[in-house]
């Protein structure tokens, strides 16, 4: 089969754009990829992580089809794949992984050792993972299909819950393992470091784990009210005063049990100085605010190369923690990608069963492929909603 194709492409610092590119193939370089299918995208989301590349504080090349969060018809399937059929409507995880190495069998597929030749790790168009297209296109190849994709059951019930089953593919499953990386659990207090669409879809992972409150801090009031409107407390981290005692009004306590970064390596310091970067602001703020023997996870991006950084230090990914005070405090940390096939069939049940309304919680918005530049602007500049792409038009308004 051949067809038309296009994507969303970086062009370099603060530009986007939509451009024809290669219908894919089932290959890899140039051996054929039998173990792989090709998708028809019926949904694609812009995620804050691909920010990361468009504000040019990565080393991303220009010209990399960008998208890791991919949602699709399967329309043809190479010759291995057994239990994958074309007309399967499929989630596709943003870790690529193999299903073969030692990580993939113990569950840790966000650093399968097959995927990428520079480092454990692949993902869908993103810089150093592994050179593989991105999937805000129209059609885009998935490799180790038997093993990658989860088969939604029934395709039209899928359909009439896409814009909750599209979050599956990352920020759902990512926001959840904060919090189970965290602790969290039934009674616990949480708090959430940034009302991005991360955020928001941890802050609703903590309630759906049982916790008594949950607290959500960022510097834009309309997170802070999106995530008000689903009873979580927020503070708003570009007002002065001690987190402790903010915390306190809160709790009745100047600390939490769990801790959830869900900004990473372009946070800024708070209150006055919540305009200048800060890039270990977040992780020395979860040291203070967790009590002793709490657990911090960290779903938000930390990298090796971050050529904007304000200082030599940080461009190498060198950040000026406090660590002492958590090993005083014997806190554990837990970095590192989501490992999505942990997740996402569970929170597929969740979604299908009406025991949680994520797509509400993060504020999904529709838009076409040709919105999507305008998308990227907006959710830069402080949008509270999470954009995802229809590149058919595919999705009932």
């Amino acid at each position: 089969m051949s067809a038309a194709n296009r994507g969303v492409v970086y062009k370099g610092p603060g530009q986007v754009a939509v451009e024809s590119i290669p219908y894919p193939e089932l290959a890899i370089g140039n051996r054929k990829c039998d173990h792989g299918v090709i998708l028809k995208v019926v949904t694609t989301n812009i995620c804050g992580s691909d920010q990361h590349m468009v504000r040019g504080r990565t080393t991303a090349p220009s010209g990399l089809v960008l998208g890791h969060e991919i949602t699709g018809l399967v329309v043809e399937c190479g010759r291995d794949v057994e239990f994958i059929q074309p007309g399967d409507l499929v989630s596709v995880p943003f870790n690529i992984a193999c299903g073969r190495c030692r990580n993939c069998k113990e569950g840790n597929t966000g650093i399968c050792l097959n995927v990428n030749p520079a480092r454990p790790g692949a993902a869908y168009g993103y810089v150093d993972m592994g050179g593989w297209v991105g999937g805000q296109t129209e059609y885009v190849m998935v490799p180790y299909a038997d093993f990658n994709l989860l088969k939604f059951p029934d395709a039209d019930q899928a359909m009439e819950k896409i814009r909750d089953l599209t979050l599956l593919s990352d920020i759902f499953p990512t926001g959840f393992h904060g919090c189970v990386t965290a602790g969290v659990g039934p009674g616990s207090t949480v708090y959430i470091a940034g009302a991005g669409p991360v955020g928001l879809a941890a802050a609703v992972s903590a309630q759906l784990l049982g916790a008594a409150c949950v607290i959500v801090g960022d510097m834009i009031e309309e997170r802070l009210a999106q995530a008000r409107s689903f009873g979580c407390e927020t503070i708003d981290l570009t007002q002065d005063g001690d987190m402790a005692d903010k915390i306190e009004v809160i709790l009745g306590e100047r600390e939490v049990d769990a801790f959830v970064d869900c900004v990473g390596f372009e946070a800024h310091a708070c209150g006055c100085n919540h305009g200048k970067e800060a890039p270990a602001a977040v992780l020395n703020s979860a040291m203070e605010m967790t009590r002793a023997g709490g657990q911090i996870g960290i779903p938000g991006l930390y990298v090796t190369e971050d050529p904007g950084a304000a200082d030599e230090a940080a461009k190498q990914g060198a950040l000026s923690m406090r660590f002492g005070l958590g090993w005083a405090k014997s806190h554990s940390f837990h970095t590192g990608q989501c490992p999505v096939m942990k997740y996402h069939r569970p929170l597929m049940q969740a979604i299908l069963f009406g025991k949680v309304k994520i797509a509400d919680a993060v504020n999904v918005q529709m838009i076409t492929l040709d919105q999507a530049p305008q998308g990227y602007a907006d959710f830069d500049g402080g949008a509270a909603k999470k954009f995802v792409i229809d590149p058919h038009g595919s999705v009932a308004a």
